[in-house]
């Protein structure tokens, strides 16, 4: 299992095991870290889930979809970093990913 290390806007670290397949989102909420509130529960359908991927990170998990662009206009403080923590699939190559989570959600 991937380990995602999330780092609160206090700078407080988490490091949670993922499975693979799962979202970034799904193994925040299943590990309870705090600041993925996950309102729509996955659809794409809110940004209460918005975080920051590490800038190392940016090429393994990817660009956001234009659904997701949409949605992140309704982001509190987006960054060129942002995506939504509930349209990044895990995979095995993401173990040690950091995602930084925003001091509010939209």
């Amino acid at each position: 299992m991937p380990e995602i290390t999330f780092i609160d806007h206090g700078g407080e670290k988490r490091v949670v095991n993922a499975a693979t397949g799962s979202t970034v989102m799904e193994a925040a909420i299943k590990s309870g870290v705090p600041g993925i509130v996950a309102e729509c529960g996955g659809a794409c359908a809110c940004a209460t889930c918005h975080v920051y991927v590490d800038e190392a990170w940016t090429a393994t998990t990817g660009t956001p979809s234009h659904m997701e662009e949409d949605m992140l206009d309704f982001a509190f403080d987006v960054k060129p970093t942002s995506r939504l923590s509930c349209q990044i699939k895990v995979t095995d190559a993401m173990n040690g990913l950091v995602i930084h989570t925003p001091p509010r959600q939209g």
